[in-house]
């Protein structure tokens, strides 16, 4: 009995035992599950799949109303946790947009294919900050094609210079022209030799992250970009080859991972350039872009200011792929002979791409041609050319988008555009009538054909339009209404005190050498115009705070452009003084890109 009575309590004892363990590891177990629920709701490693989806959705779809900038990348943050894409189609570190916005975007960007503001602002997918949804583009034949092989036609604006109106390039505006002009290219004009140029004692830290800012902005609309090498007064592009090279194998390098950079090698060669030396140095800079981006595309500028594409059809680029070679245009200047011109390039198989073209005189000023700008536009969308339309500033100039008198640098009305702005807005929009659908539309006609509608007049110390320093107005090869001629040019006329012939005098005898060059001319509309550089140069022993020319023709002259000067004319005497960043000048120091334009008739030279 007693053994019995003791085999039973062991039993006992035993499922005691059993039962405590069991309770002790319940409330173990349900410590530690309220230990992970509260990190998981804190956004820690406890956190479930579906709520990390949750919270990239919720970070994707606020990502258009943060601060932007661009020197944090908070797509590189979320790479590892995005779906893993088709790196053909969209850049490595950026997400994509889904399948059917895809469909969409590049059914909108064939040649002739327009989608309505409604439709459009309804289905568009807005990326991530910083992250376009652009994809490769790729050179087939003459056409600019996606990565399908699709054609594409980029058409956007281009900025003036970035040293003169840096404050353009702000992602308000960027998106304005993205959602609101249908732009789906921007090009970032950086100039080398006009004054705060990049290899003329321009900050270049600061013209590179403008160029940074530009390229963010732009992709985060998702629209392309073009960084423009912008040469002009320099007007052979190996003036400045070493310096190009290191600009270019640094952003070559910064950006070779994004799929939506086009690089322009060379804005405009001039002054006689030929095709030979653009060629040898398209030759130089290609490869090191190519060593760190092996299929961007390349723009190529052609001679005298980008016009003899025929030279480059000739003799091509065939060492590399996806090139492409420009042509620039002003309408109410260039007319049927540079389009035919164009197109036979074209025909004989060279892919041209418009980085720049306006719709008034080659001066950047003048009056508007609607009916040449409209005959332009048809050609380059039957072909499916890509063009864009200088320039996003509001400089005091007819091709300028923005009147002169507009302050705002986004949040822009129909009544903040010059007519040239309201133009532009009309042809990327599909709209009929310039102007329409912008907010605060509501201005009247203006006349459309008279010089530098819809500005004010302002100091004209910039240079000019795409030219910055040197005016486009120049000859053409048998272009409409052009003469063939150039008298003078290339001809120096040392400063003179007879007034016999354009000469100069300056303020302080002996104290100045000031040397005139005719480096253009041609004849428009029964008149004679004359471009000049000028140049001065203190030949003293001693400093000079500031200076004064007077330049005496045998009639009076039209003053027409000028820059990097002030300028007043007397009578048939122009006045020419110094300004604020050239009148100082040490023993032996020279003020350089001085220029202007005049006009008058065939007896304004003696």
């Amino acid at each position: 009995m007693n053994g019995k009575k003791r085999k039973l309590v062991i039993i006992a004892g035993g499922i005691l035992l059993v039962a405590i363990a069991a309770v002790v590891t319940f409330l173990i177990l349900k410590a530690v599950g309220n230990v992970r629920e509260p990190l998981g709701e804190s956004g820690g490693d406890g956190q479930n799949r579906e709520s990390m989806e949750e919270s990239l959705k919720s970070n994707e779809s606020e990502a258009d109303n943060r601060e932007f900038s661009p020197e944090k990348r908070p797509e590189e943050s979320l790479k590892s946790k995005e779906p893993e894409t088709d790196s053909s189609e969209f850049l490595p570190e950026e997400s994509p947009e889904p399948k059917e916005s895809q469909e969409k975007t590049s059914e909108s960007k064939k040649p002739g294919v327009e989608s309505s503001k409604e439709s459009e602002n309804q289905n568009r997918q807005e990326p991530a900050e910083g992250s376009p949804a652009t994809g490769p583009l790729q050179v087939i034949g003459t056409s600019l094609c996606d990565s399908q092989g699709n054609p594409i036609q980029l058409r956007g604006v281009s900025t003036h210079g970035l040293a003169w109106f840096p404050d353009y390039v702000n992602e308000e505006l960027f998106r304005e022209l993205h959602e609101q002009w249908n732009a789906n290219v921007v090009r970032l004009a950086m100039y080398t030799a006009e004054y705060g140029g990049y290899c003329s004692g321009g900050d270049k830290e600061q013209l590179k992250q403008l160029v940074r800012d530009g390229v963010e902005y732009a992709s985060g609309q998702n629209m392309y970009v073009i960084i423009d090498w912008h040469i002009l007064s320099d007007g052979d592009p190996n003036t400045y080859k070493e310096e190009a090279k290191n600009f270019f194998r640094e952003m070559s390098a910064e950006f070779a991972d994004r799929d939506n950079i086009l690089y322009e090698i060379c804005n405009e060669p001039n002054g006689g350039t030929s095709w030979g030396r653009v060629k040898e140095y398209a030759e130089e800079i290609i490869p090191i872009i190519r060593e760190n981006d092996e299929d961007a595309v390349i723009l190529v500028g052609t001679p005298n200011w980008c016009q003899y594409v025929d030279q480059a059809a000739a003799d091509p680029i065939t060492d590399w792929d996806n090139i492409m070679y420009t042509l620039h245009f002003y309408a109410a200047t260039h007319k049927d002979s540079l389009r035919q011109t164009m197109t036979a390039a074209l025909d004989a198989g060279l892919p041209i791409f418009v980085s720049e073209y306006s719709i008034c005189d080659a001066s950047g000023n003048g009056g508007i041609d609607e009916a040449q700008a409209a005959a332009w536009v048809e050609v380059m969308d039957r072909y499916g050319i890509s063009y864009v339309a200088w320039s996003l500033s509001n400089k005091n100039e007819t091709a300028a988008l923005i009147k002169s008198s507009c302050n705002k640098t986004a949040g822009l009305s129909g009544d903040d555009l010059s007519d040239t702005g309201k133009w532009l807005y009309s042809v990327l929009t599909g709209g009929g009538r310039a102007g329409n659908g912008l907010p605060g539309e509501g201005q009247e006609d203006q006349p459309r054909n008279q010089p530098n509608s819809g500005q004010e007049d302002q100091p004209q110390n910039q240079p000019n339009s795409g030219q910055g320093g040197q005016p486009q107005n120049q000859p053409n090869s048998g272009q409409g209404g052009q003469s063939q001629n150039q008298p003078n040019s290339g001809q120096e006329n040392p400063a003179q005190d007879s007034h016999g012939q354009p000469g100069a005098s300056a303020a302080s005898a002996g104290d100045l050498n000031v040397t005139l060059q005719v480096v253009n001319s041609w004849e428009s509309e029964g008149k004679c115009f004359y471009q000049y550089e000028m140049k001065v140069e203190n030949i003293s022993d001693k400093s000079i705070d500031g200076w004064q020319a007077d330049i005496v023709f045998n009639e009076v002259p039209e003053l027409s452009d000028s820059w990097n000067g002030v300028f007043a004319r007397e009578g048939s005497t122009l006045h020419v003084s110094s300004v604020d960043y050239n009148g100082q000048l040490e023993s032996g120091g020279i003020a350089e890109n001085i220029g202007f334009i005049v006009s008058g008739s065939a007896n304004l030279l003696p």
